[in-house]
């Protein structure tokens, strides 16, 4: 605590720092994702845009703003208009299109438990336990918003996968990445704290799982996201329609 960083190396070993690429690794590491995002759920942001105006309005370069945008397209909350501009979508934004994701995961995520085909890969759920407690000593606290949503969504990922069944996969992909936004404003945005709750969660459906209680760990699933849901409705419900 209160000692800084330390160099791995002697200052003079460094390189140059002319030419070197400043941007983020990845547009979901870069500040401007999350405040576009955060914009776009205020209302601060019209419906329709063009690059010019959101370069002007952000003060970035056109390569950066065309990163960010083209993730948020792959995450499905916009769209490329002819010519320069841009529309944002209200997939996943509204509070009723919000809730029905949701609860088609209460459906979907626990059914995959109860498939025939269903065999728990023990070194994959032990590296699961893992996260989740170190998450719970604290890490939850220094990890980025992207890595947070990241780890969250692999623990459901995982699972889905021990199905053996591509398509329960493919659809909980393809939530995860469309109800970013609001996870990301609801959650890691706000209140952290509340991470510690679904660690605890987590960690008692994999210890169900080891247990070979599938009908006990589908049940305990299906409660955790409703539970995860009506966690974030005061904020769902002041998201723009």
């Amino acid at each position: 605590r209160n000692r800084g960083f330390f160099l791995a190396v002697d200052g003079g070993e460094l390189p140059e720092r002319e030419g070197v690429n400043r941007e983020p690794a990845t547009p979901w590491d870069d500040p401007l994702y999350y405040r576009l995002a955060e914009d776009w759920l205020g209302g601060r942001i019209e419906e329709r845009v063009s690059e010019n105006e959101l370069m002007r309005h952000y003060s970035v370069t056109r390569s950066r703003l065309l990163k960010v945008l083209q993730r948020a397209t792959e995450d499905l909350w916009v769209e490329r208009l002819p010519g320069r501009g841009w529309r944002f979508l209200a997939v996943m934004v509204s509070a009723q299109a919000y809730e029905d994701g949701y609860r088609f995961r209460m459906v979907l995520e626990p059914a995959a438990l109860l498939e025939p085909t269903f065999q728990v890969d023990r070194a994959a759920l032990q590296a699961l336990a893992d996260q989740q407690i170190a998450l719970l000593k604290g890490g939850f606290r220094k990890l980025s918003p992207t890595e947070l949503f990241s780890l969250n969504s692999q623990f459901h990922e995982v699972l889905m996968g021990f199905s053996n069944n591509p398509f329960f996969v493919d659809a909980i992909k393809k939530l995860d990445r469309v109800r970013r936004l609001l996870d990301f404003r609801s959650t890691y945005a706000t209140n952290r704290d509340r991470l510690l709750k679904q660690c605890s969660e987590h960690l008692e459906i994999i210890d169900l799982l080891e247990k070979g209680d599938n009908a006990t760990a589908a049940q305990f699933l299906r409660d955790h996201i409703k539970g995860a849901l009506e966690s974030k409705r005061g904020l769902i419900a002041s998201a723009p329609e």
